[in-house]
């Protein structure tokens, strides 16, 4: 068996645990999940029930009869509330509704009548997985737990299909073991009384996009105030970024109005064009009770920083690495000046605002006011008249559009307007990929084609939730890094009840070529300064990442020395060496390296974080 080595303690933000069914066979193998540190939760029989790590503050539990319930994470919720549930508790069917109603951000856990039931967040920032190891269905927070108890190696096949830049749904949402199977964010697991059986529930549905936005405007604000509500009630000192941003502005004045002690603190960009710092002061200028601390843009990490010391333990590649010295640098000062957790501001791009894509019903719905909304598009994108005919006219079905880009991996980008009106960015492969790896990834592709259902039949909903779930699988990464590096993140925006408020409004009231971000600044209205909502602009970091490419050279040129995937036949070394030593090449400034540097870490990461044992 494989051992994975952990940090001696955990502290809150680091939760990740096991779930076993209450029979013998079950017991005999939680005992190998048992490391030194984990905890164990038992069944009212004394077996085990969840075995793993948390902190006491992550985790409320009750029993009431023959049911048992846990929640795990971020929940206003205490145990007299929770015991109440489980004496209502008939049917793990009604834990539905239970999960829809309640706020914050955590794992649900159910045992009912020797049957169990696991599921995370809609959102995907908590995720479920299971395997059958030695007979008995096993779920899990991690994938990586159950690989090792598996002895499993990663696929190469699943890495050649984290190697597409972007790897599409639903190919991004697989386990990197085919023996680990993957549960949907919309779906809980139920492992039936043989502790064999598994099945896959529907737990969520998204609302229908129809609310007009003066109805969901307060509607939203009071997801986000309950969502900041949760982490701050306690007091004590937390907190916010705040680059100026709408975003992280929102969350840190909701968390000034909160009983806790705030900190924030600016990270200016190095480009002069950068107007954080600007925009930070203003908003700090009304939050007299908030102590704002500035950071030196220089003394910053760059991106691609550190990549050769990452030593996380992760559970799938991340793109998250690139920027991981950068999220993580100024926690320890944080942390210094008494804050217990730190509140981002991410998310709220991807909620705030929605995908164009939604045009593409709408000007067939609603053509004069689809084609004005277009022409205004057309000019802030600067999509060309020609491509934006064609992007319109395409409408193909999920399925096609992606037994289509099997066929067209090597093919230059596609241009903005098709991935904007169309189903999301198609995939692509680059030339250090390997002949293999592209066979790979293009019977992966087609064998989904054969099946796969988009997220949404509207494709604008479909690349809203694809987005969402994207950002949460780097966005949960990054807070295992923070809480390791002694100071758990929260981003309040990714909050379930959040999602569903804004994704509630309607498309043509959330995305408008007029207004920058309207569902953030009518929802914020009285809250934040009317001063602060003005800013229509975003800073893009593009001099940290270029410098980065440059600065860095030396430690990408190393990470392809004896590269693990080279080794494993998926990418030609030479050729990314030969990149290493021209970070000015055409097209690295697109990120298009991230998938593969993401995929190299991880393995080394994975090999260091290994060992076996006899």
């Amino acid at each position: 068996m494989t051992e994975l080595h952990e940090s001696a303690g955990t502290g809150p933000g680091d939760a990740h645990f096991a779930v076993f069914t209450d029979r013998a066979d079950a017991a005999a193998v939680a005992c190998s999940f048992a490391r030194p540190g984990s905890r164990t939760l038992p069944h009212a029989s004394g077996r085990p029930w969840l075995v793993g790590r948390w902190h006491d503050d992550e985790v409320v539990t009750a029993r009431a009869g023959d049911a048992a319930l846990a929640l795990i994470g971020c929940c206003p919720v205490d145990a007299d509330e929770l015991r109440r549930w489980a004496a209502r508790l008939r049917d793990l069917a009604e834990l539905d509704a239970m999960a829809r109603s309640l706020p914050g951000s955590f794992h649900l856990v159910a045992a009912l009548d020797g049957r169990v039931r696991v599921q995370g967040t809609a959102s995907g920032l908590r995720l479920v997985f299971h395997a059958e190891i030695d007979g008995v269905r096993v779920a899990a927070s991690r994938a990586d737990t159950l690989a090792c108890a598996l002895g499993l190696e990663p696929d190469a096949g699943e890495l050649a299909v984290r190697l597409l830049w972007p790897a599409p749904y639903p190919l991004s949402e697989t386990s990197l073991w085919p023996a680990v199977t993957a549960v949907p964010p919309q779906d809980a697991v139920v492992v039936a009384a043989d502790g064999r059986t598994a099945r896959h529930t529907r737990w969520w549905t998204p609302p229908e996009p129809v609310r007009p936005l003066a109805e969901g405007a307060p509607l939203i604000r009071a997801a986000l105030e309950e969502a900041v509500d949760a982490r701050t009630r306690q007091g004590g000192v937390v907190s916010c970024d705040l680059s100026g941003g709408l975003d992280s502005t929102s969350v840190c004045f909701l968390a000034a109005r909160s009983p806790a002690r705030v900190v924030a603190g600016t990270w200016p960009g190095r480009d002069p064009a950068d107007t954080d710092l600007y925009w930070a002061e203003r908003a700090a200028g009304h939050l007299p009770q908030v102590e704002h601390v500035v950071w030196d843009a220089d003394a910053s990490p760059l991106v691609y920083d550190d990549l050769l010391g990452i030593d996380d333990l992760l559970d799938e590649p991340t793109i998250g690495v690139m920027d991981r010295s950068r999220v993580l640098h100024h926690l320890p000062a944080l942390a210094a000046r008494g804050s217990r957790l730190h509140l981002t501001g991410i998310g709220g791009d991807h909620v705030a605002w929605c995908s164009e894509a939604y045009y593409h019903r709408l000007v067939r719905t609603r053509p004069l006011f689809g084609l004005r909304q277009l022409r205004g598009f057309r000019a802030l994108w600067q999509w060309p008249l020609g491509g934006t005919i064609h992007a319109l006219a395409d409408s193909r079905p999920y399925r096609t559009w992606l037994a289509d880009a099997a066929d067209r991996l090597r093919d230059p980008a596609p241009p903005s307007v098709a991935t904007g009106l169309g189903w999301g960015m198609a995939p692509r492969l680059f030339g250090w990929v390997t002949a293999d790896a592209e066979r790979s990834a293009r019977r992966a592709l087609l064998d989904a084609a054969a099946t796969a259902e988009p997220l949404h039949p509207d494709r604008g909903m479909h690349a809203d939730l694809v987005q969402i779930r994207s950002t949460t699988r780097v966005i949960r990464q990054w807070d295992r890094m923070a809480a390791r590096a002694g100071l758990p993140m929260a981003s309040p925006f990714l909050d379930d009840r959040v999602i569903e408020a804004c994704l509630s409004v309607r498309p043509d009231e959330r995305v408008t070529p007029w207004r920058y971000k309207p569902v953030l600044t009518a929802a914020m209205s009285g809250v934040v300064p009317e001063a602060c909502l003005r800013r229509a602009t975003k800073a893009t970091a593009s001099m940290d990442a270029s410098d980065g490419l440059r600065e860095h050279r030396a430690d990408l040129l190393a990470l392809w020395e004896d590269s693990r995937l080279e080794r494993l036949g998926l990418v030609d070394g030479a050729e990314l060496r030969r990149l290493a030593l021209r970070p000015a090449s055409p097209g690295l400034s697109a990120a298009i390296l991230y998938s593969t540097i993401a995929a190299e870490v991880w393995l080394r990461g994975l090999s260091r974080g290994r060992t076996r044992i006899s």
